[in-house]
């Protein structure tokens, strides 16, 4: 539980020959208009088993947490809400039936759980039996090459959608045989990047993404720095916000692209008419410093921000706990977190 990993910037590239573009500027939200501290209440489970809970889904009567550095299977299913353990699935490994990493996962119903192995270009879908404890893998999707490693996705009725890491393009939507249909966007940076350093800049972009088919409201929010988009696919519009850190700082070093700004957001989840995201908003020098100190720097976002389906900032919640993960229920008004940081890494959130 107290392992400590960054989840990106990995073999990233350098990010260099790059100019301010003149014209380009987004708007900026700097305060909330509503600010409040809520504390945690404790999960208490009746088996011990992750080692890094990185996401969680709660649909009815079942929870599903996903471990991303788990010792043998990345997802774990319970009853919900008692959290009484129902079957481990997802089996880590290379054989046929097994995953070499999982990035996120969707779960739509006890029949229809999407995980998307970013090693294996592949997106399964795995159903969840509560009465026989049981999880089978229904199929697996493979994805097109070219999408080269992607590392979030959302799977409509028609398609899914998938962000784009070559950097020409913002977000991809695939059919259900893994091959792109169309192309949408660009990365909204307000620099000018040279067309060979694109594959560095999507990787510095690389975002957490949801979507609502309800009001159609595909939002994704960067890893790095403070920038958020909002895509309205029925109304054709895109809208950029950029918080008080801007977009995703680097420097260039021995051709390596380092992080000189802050952790940013770390998930991200849209409602029927708000937008949660879990934000962190510390500085690289300050996680260094606490290196130097032989410390650990703390590991999640103690801030939960909401804003409306146009990008206005509505609330800020500050949390006693560190987190990552996050599921809304806005009609019981509570948030379901995981905690990297705590032996009992289950929290629930009241609003």
């Amino acid at each position: 539980m107290k392992r400590f990993a960054y989840i990106l910037l990995i073999g990233i590239s350098a990010i260099i020959s790059c100019t301010d573009s003149p014209g380009i500027h987004y708007p900026r939200y700097s305060t909330f208009p509503n600010e409040k501290g809520i504390s945690a209440r404790v999960i208490e489970l009746d088996t011990a088993l992750f080692r890094y809970p990185f996401r969680v889904a709660v649909k009815d009567s079942m929870a599903i947490v996903m471990d991303l550095h788990n010792a043998d299977y990345y997802f774990h299913a319970f009853t919900y809400p008692d959290w009484k353990h129902i079957v481990s699935f997802g089996k880590r490994g290379e054989g046929p039936e097994e995953m070499l990493s999982v990035e996120t996962f969707q779960f739509n119903s006890p029949d229809t759980i999407y995980a998307l192995d970013a090693n294996k270009m592949q997106i399964s879908r795995w159903a969840v039996s509560a009465e026989k404890r049981l999880a089978t893998r229904q199929n697996v999707i493979q994805l097109d090459k070219n999408l080269v490693r992607p590392l979030d996705f959302y799977a409509t009725d028609s398609c899914f959608f998938i962000p784009d890491y070559l950097g020409e393009y913002r977000y991809w939507q695939i059919d259900y045989r893994g091959k792109p249909i169309k192309s949408i966007g660009k990365i909204p940076s307000e620099k000018d990047f040279t067309q060979e350093n694109h594959p560095a800049l999507a990787q510095a972009w690389r975002s957490f993404i949801d979507y609502n088919p309800h009001n159609g409201i595909l939002a994704m929010a960067t890893q790095l720095g403070e920038s958020i988009e909002i895509y309205n696919t029925k109304e054709n519009t895109h809208t950029v916000l950029y918080g008080p850190n801007g977009e995703p700082q680097f420097k260039s070093v021995k051709g390596e692209g380092i992080p000189t700004g802050i952790m940013g957001f770390s998930d991200i989840k849209v409602t029927n008419e708000r937008i949660y995201t879990v934000f962190q908003g510390v500085k690289f020098r300050d996680k260094l410093a606490s290196y130097q100190r032989g410390e650990k720097p703390e590991d999640g976002g103690r801030y939960i921000y909401v804003f409306d389906l146009q990008g206005n900032p509505l609330q800020k919640y500050i949390l006693d706990k560190p987190i990552y993960g996050i599921d809304i229920n806005e009609k019981t008004k509570t948030i379901i977190a995981t905690c990297v940081e705590s032996d009992e890494p289950i929290m629930e959130f009241k609003l």
